[in-house]
């Protein structure tokens, strides 16, 4: 049976939840806001499928990419609201269109990040856009199943350990399944996200966060961007839009108004300058077992950051996808789309999150504790500490650039 006793041996990717026919175990969240598996000893069977399913068990050999590409969505006003370049809906649309059906991760109405599907094309919409939040698989796993069983196209998005989880759960290979990771950085505290959100709403949050008056009263959260392009793609922008009150209109008129409640630069937002620091990821994330190619995913998805040095003609600040092909399968269903783009050279480093694991740049049991004796209010202090002085700030962007001139030889 599954017993974590190490938590950087379990993704949480809940294959082993969604596959025990006792349905025996439970997925429970720990002090830090990650979710692990308990088995209840009395119910199980000792049938062990829950580890055969595993991914963090049974780790897949590495595999090179058949081929990359710097890829843009032809329309404009969906890259825009895309995290990249829009390649996702690009995919995902193919899909709708040939009577599939697409599984993405979206906001419930907490805003919380879920996974779940769509067969609609309008649907495409809630998945579109990076989500700095670890997402809960649900029965999403079983769902996909039972389209594939009734020879329905699917197409599951997610990040790397949750496509070596699917395909674990799944335990064979469907020619109706397209299967696209999100090159991940490393995914962070549910917990942590839940209690940033209510410190928007209750107004705790200090510094650059909050650009509300003291005179407006947060009513309702209407909408989230991580990655809001407004002052472009390198420099995007974390922002949160509600349903604001006036004081005075409390009084007299009741009207709300939808507005930004917060707006900030990336690195400036408390949230992410968290996720950004590596503070508040999941333990395994320092070393997962499911990048350079090893979730055996059709297509990989990532941020092309290195645009400028490899295809310039298509840096506009609006977003590139680093596009990688895995299989035959993804390789087919590329020639069948229009896109903007150029072929890379995938034998190079074109991502470094593809193949590199995240590094704790502070101890995190050490943040863990802090962070339950003063919760959020201690990031700043802790992210200042670790912020490398301007000489080492320039060092390491000199080496950056040796690295990129010996790679491009």
């Amino acid at each position: 049976m599954i017993y974590i006793k190490d938590k950087q041996k379990c993704c949480g990717c809940s294959s082993c939840v969604q596959v025990c026919p006792k349905q025996c175990i439970s997925f429970n969240e720990d002090e830090q806001g990650f979710r692990y598996p308990v088995v209840n000893q009395e119910l199980c069977i000792n049938c062990n499928i829950c580890e055969e399913v595993c991914p963090c068990i049974h780790i897949l050999e590495s595999k090179q990419p058949l081929k990359a590409y710097a890829a843009i969505n032809p329309n404009e006003e969906i890259r825009m609201k895309s995290s990249s370049g829009g390649i996702f809906t690009l995919l995902a649309e193919s899909v709708i269109e040939r009577g599939g059906v697409v599984f993405g991760a979206r906001f419930n109405k907490k805003w919380e990040v879920i996974h779940s599907y769509t067969e609609t094309k309008d649907g495409l919409e809630v998945f579109r856009g990076s989500k700095y939040v670890q997402s809960q698989i649900g029965e999403t796993f079983k769902q996909a199943q039972n389209f594939l069983k009734a020879n329905r196209l699917v197409l599951f998005s997610g990040t790397p350990c949750q496509i070596s989880g699917l395909k674990r759960f799944l335990r064979k290979d469907y020619d109706n399944l397209i299967t696209i990771e999100v090159v991940c950085h490393g995914v962070p505290s549910p917990k942590v996200w839940r209690e940033y959100l209510e410190s928007l709403v209750t107004k705790q949050s200090k510094g650059k966060d909050l650009v509300l008056s003291s005179q407006k009263n947060i009513q309702q959260i209407t909408n989230i961007s991580f990655r809001n392009k407004s002052t472009g793609w390198k420099k995007y922008s974390f922002v949160v839009y509600g349903l604001t009150m006036d004081n005075e209109s409390e009084k007299k008129k009741q009207s709300h108004r939808n507005q930004v409640i917060t707006s900030s630069d990336a690195w400036d937002n408390i949230y992410m300058k968290a996720f950004l620091n590596n503070l508040i990821l999941r333990p395994i994330c320092f070393n997962c077992p499911s990048k350079s190619g090893k979730s055996h995913s059709d297509f990989s998805l990532a941020d092309f950051w290195a645009i400028k040095q490899y295809t310039p003609q298509l840096d506009d600040d609006k977003g590139v996808t680093l596009l990688y092909i895995h299989t035959d399968k993804a390789l087919h269903i590329l020639q069948t789309l229009e896109f903007c783009g150029k072929e890379l050279d995938c034998s190079k480093t074109l991502n470094t999150a593809f193949s590199c694991n995240a590094k704790e740049k502070y101890p995190s049991d050490k943040f863990w504790i802090k962070y339950e004796q003063k919760g959020l209010e201690i990031i700043p202090d802790i992210c200042n500490k670790i912020k490398p002085s301007p000489i080492i700030q320039f060092i390491k962007r000199i080496l950056s650039f040796i690295k990129r001139k010996l790679s491009w030889k």
